[in-house]
């Protein structure tokens, strides 16, 4: 029962205050939030201590995928730094061998030029 209501009841041995405050009432009433839907102390409470679980929930999903990135970065550079070292022993036997055989040539010119003297 609203509380417009009420005082009608109350006030129903005079007509008219009867009329004029339940409406007056009921206007308030229109106006003004419905303590139902506020929240309480306990309330807000209750829901800092639900988002502060969800947070530390989601804080720990994202140490664990913070993890599993730094395992897997750690996989990858591990796996270019041996392409890497392998890219360099070939290089290094691909020098080698075009310095013998560029030698080898070099003496060779200088062998035929010598005969040809």
């Amino acid at each position: 029962m609203s509380y417009a209501l009420k005082i009608y009841e109350v006030f129903k041995d005079d007509e008219e205050r009867a009329k004029v405050l339940s409406e007056a009432f009921a206007k308030l009433e229109e106006r003004y939030f419905h303590v139902e839907n506020v929240a309480t102390v306990q309330d807000l409470k209750n829901e800092g201590l639900r988002l502060e679980k969800e947070i530390e929930k989601v804080r720990l999903d994202l140490t664990k995928e913070i993890e599993k990135v730094r395992l897997e970065i750690r996989e990858t550079e591990l796996k270019l730094t041996k392409e890497i070292m392998e890219s360099k022993q070939s290089i290094l036997r691909w020098l080698f061998g075009f310095w013998v055989t560029q030698a080898t040539f070099v003496i060779g010119v200088i062998w035929v030029l010598l005969k040809i003297q």
